[in-house]
């Protein structure tokens, strides 16, 4: 038995959510071999063989696939998929760009946004925005899989020693082309690694309150910065802000919701932190539900306060 990983990178380094997908794929069990696809990507391969539990790093490289073109990525993978039981990505946007795709040409049902691994062919994953567990059993003779992040602490970046392997790129299919990528650019971490997250809702009243009331409380943890669906559709802050089953996944260490009632899609996006707090001024906020920590309050005088207390 053995897994395939899909990594996700830069072509330079891996991204986070690799490290992530990597400890699904071992409590799969078997040997766990991780694709980089891509182009003049020699060092995402070296960053790959570095990580722990790791048995092989395979290395397409060819210019076809250096913007991550979906099409060119899965028929490199549909090439050796035969040799392995389990074809794994993270649940990220290039994931899921990916996965479905090679479940559809290996006529397969894909296994999607995985939380937990019961055994080799039985997995959990969320239904109704993370209010049921879905037990999943596939019987594919190859599973397509997509993991979720958050259900799973990453595995060392370092510690590993795999042999990296060269294999053939797939020709560029030629039905999709790269025109050009905006990239938003962070002072701060970005959201989906971050380790303190400080996001706040519509009860901020408005973008200038949203930046005024927030970013010192922000920059006192070094935290990056979210917000619930409300807020972005309210135009306080940009799509990328988004934290909910409809935005971004996260788990940080501390989460700290301000403003923010609770709505059942944020709480699917943020409700596996490790510790959260919660300043509302409503006392029936569901937010409450999912706090380990409740300060039913006027943000406006509470965050100020807590920022002031802050060394």
């Amino acid at each position: 038995m053995t897994t395939l990983v899909i990594a996700e990178h830069d072509n330079a380094a891996l991204k986070a959510a690799t490290l992530n997908t990597v400890a699904a794929a071992q409590k799969i069990g078997g040997d766990v071999h991780l694709l980089v696809a891509g182009h003049n990507a020699q060092g995402a391969a070296d960053a790959a063989s570095k990580v722990a539990g790791v048995t092989k790093v395979l290395l397409a490289d060819a210019p076809q696939l250096a913007e991550g073109l979906a099409e060119n990525i899965e028929a490199t993978v549909l090439a050796i998929a035969k040799n392995y039981t389990h074809v794994v990505a993270p649940a990220t946007a290039y994931g899921k760009n990916i996965a479905p795709r090679i479940a559809a040409k290996l006529d397969v049902a894909q296994i999607s946004d995985i939380t937990a691994v019961d055994s080799p062919d039985t997995f959990e994953r969320p239904i109704y925005a993370g209010n049921a567990i879905a037990i999943v059993q596939s019987e594919d003779p190859v599973k397509v899989i997509t993991v979720r992040a958050t259900g799973f602490d990453p595995v060392a970046a370092e510690g590993g020693s795999a042999p990296v392997e060269k294999i053939e790129a797939a020709a560029d299919r030629g039905i999709s082309q790269f025109v050009n990528r905006e990239v938003t650019k962070l002072d701060r971490p970005e959201l989906t690694s971050a380790t303190i997250i400080v996001s706040g809702g519509r009860g901020l009243g408005s973008g200038e309150n949203y930046t005024k009331v927030l970013e010192p409380l922000a920059d006192k943890l070094g935290a990056a910065m979210g917000a619930s669906r409300a807020a972005v559709d309210a135009g306080y802050v940009p799509n990328d802000y988004q934290v909910g089953q409809t935005g971004k996944i996260v788990a940080p260490q501390l989460y700290v919701a301000v403003g923010i009632s609770g709505a059942i899609q944020h709480l699917a996006g943020m409700k596996d932190s490790k510790v959260i707090v919660a300043i509302n001024k409503d006392p029936e906020a569901p937010i409450f539900s999912v706090a380990d920590y409740a300060l039913e309050a006027d943000l406006f005088a509470a965050v100020p306060e807590l920022v002031s207390a802050l060394v």
